[in-house]
């Protein structure tokens, strides 16, 4: 029995020597693998609702992977207001860092980019790249004459002691322009960048270059690729949501991210080019709906497209008068085909249709307007639509009467009984009552000069007793 309990207890210390050996073996070798991941994500479209909901999934999927770093690798001509300060307020929150790297050359990070670039814990530019232009546009609202600068007047007298004049521009749009100053200078002093120029890209819309950028503190690296991006950014200090962190990107494996089904879908449903269609669709789906009772089909598809369409303009910035012109426009046109104007309800639906159209989306941020050539094509389409209407109408107005009671004027009839006064007359085959000034023999041969309900009034046909 000792030798027994000797053996096992050889057997067990082999065992766990040999478990020792192999984790050591393993910790060493895995020195060498690489620290983590970097998830990368690409934008190069106008931030919005798709964009942003795409960068928050991805910001979520880093923190639960540990990933130790965000790359959004950014080419953008601004966007939305809601969606960049969603973004931010992610971004701020965020244990895991975020890079923001404008690329490839020829890239811009225009108006919202700018704001996103000073919010990132490292701001990256490619060479040939520029950043600026970040004054806020309000959507629906008229702009404002640039300022004089007086301080460049020779003849301008200076007024000591009195106020400065008022900043040009409505009560509005000074409020959304100093709201915006204080809201990317709070940005740079948090990730210590140049505070000054970037209240001047918001009042002046001034834009620099990469190399401009980089000189100024603006952003804190200048990178041509990738590669050379991980490689400067090792070792830096960043302060994340979750405190200060060392940067290890030396041996970092970067892993694309690719929006799935849902965001690809926002991303169409939102462009204002498709839900612009989708609205007109959902109208004419109706309409045709109510013309053939039963159909189904147009039915289906315009309830199924004007609900997506009015989903698409509540995520967007609509003008409603613009709505309501449209609406009206396509009533006008409608009402065309019911009550015949020869043209004037046509024309008047597509000049409505055209100007709510242009203002429907009446706004200077970029990638969220409706493209002009589809208003002209649609209107056009309208205005040919009308005018087949028309023409159709006055062909019909020029044709003869074939059916109804007016078309039985003038026509022949044959007595079937003599008669003085009142008897029956056949026409066309039909039996009609008749009445006649004249005595009427069996067999004579009439002809229709009134109908008074079911009742002709004949008189003989004197070319027919001639021949």
């Amino acid at each position: 029995m000792n030798v027994r309990r000797r053996l096992c207890w050889l057997a067990l210390l082999a065992a766990t020597a040999v478990c020792v050996a192999f984790g050591a073996a393993s910790e060493k070798s895995g020195e060498k693998t690489p620290a983590g991941v970097a998830l990368l994500l690409t934008i190069d479209d106008a931030i919005g609702p798709a964009t942003g909901g795409f960068f928050l999934r991805t910001l979520e999927q880093a923190q639960g992977r540990k990933a130790s770093v965000v790359i959004l690798q950014m080419d953008t001509p601004g966007g939305l207001d809601s969606a960049m300060r969603e973004m931010i307020r992610a971004i701020l929150a965020s244990p895991v860092p975020v890079v923001v790297y404008v690329s490839p050359p020829g890239a811009r990070a225009a108006s919202a980019g700018t704001y996103l670039l000073y919010a990132s814990h490292i701001a990256a530019m490619a060479p040939a790249t520029n950043l600026g232009a970040a004054t806020p546009v309000q959507i629906g609202m008229p702009s404002s004459p640039a300022p004089q600068d007086t301080k460049k007047d020779p003849d301008a007298k200076k007024d000591d002691g009195a106020k400065p004049p008022p900043e040009p521009g409505t009560t509005m749009e000074r409020k959304v322009i100093n709201d915006s100053v204080a809201y990317i200078r709070g940005l740079a002093e948090l990730r210590h960048r140049n505070a000054e120029w970037a209240e001047s890209a918001v009042r002046s819309a001034t834009s620099l270059t990469a190399t401009a950028a980089l000189e100024q503190k603006v952003v804190d690296i200048v990178a041509v690729d990738l590669p050379d991006l991980m490689r400067q950014m090792d070792g830096r200090v960043v302060l994340t949501g979750a405190g200060e962190r060392r940067l290890d990107t030396a041996n970092l494996v970067i892993e694309k991210t690719e929006a799935d089904w849902r965001i690809r879908l926002l991303a169409v449903l939102t462009n204002p080019n498709v839900a612009y269609l989708l609205m007109l669709l959902g109208v004419y789906g109706l309409l045709l709906e109510g013309y053939n009772p039963g159909a189904v089909l147009p039915g289906v598809v315009g309830a199924i497209s004007l609900l997506l369409a009015l989903y698409a303009f509540q995520v967007l910035s609509v003008n409603y008068a613009g709505l309501g012109l449209m609406l009206l426009g396509i009533a006008l046109i409608v009402a065309e085909s019911f009550a015949p104007s020869f043209g004037s309800l046509g024309l008047g639906g597509i000049v409505a249709f055209v100007i709510g159209s242009i203002i429907l989306m009446d706004t200077d941020v970029p990638g969220f307007q409706i493209a002009r050539p589809l208003i002209g094509g649609m209107a056009l389409a309208g205005a040919l639509v009308a005018m087949l209407m028309a023409t159709y109408f006055v062909r019909a107005r020029r044709r003869p009467v074939v059916t109804g009671p007016p078309q039985m004027l003038n026509q022949p009839a044959v007595a079937i009984v003599d008669f003085d006064g009142s008897g029956q007359v056949r026409i066309r085959g039909e039996i009609w009552n008749a009445v006649s000034r004249v005595p009427v023999r069996s067999g004579q041969r009439l002809r229709v000069i009134r109908i008074d309900g079911l009742t002709l009034e004949v008189e003989p046909d004197e070319e027919a007793a001639g021949a």
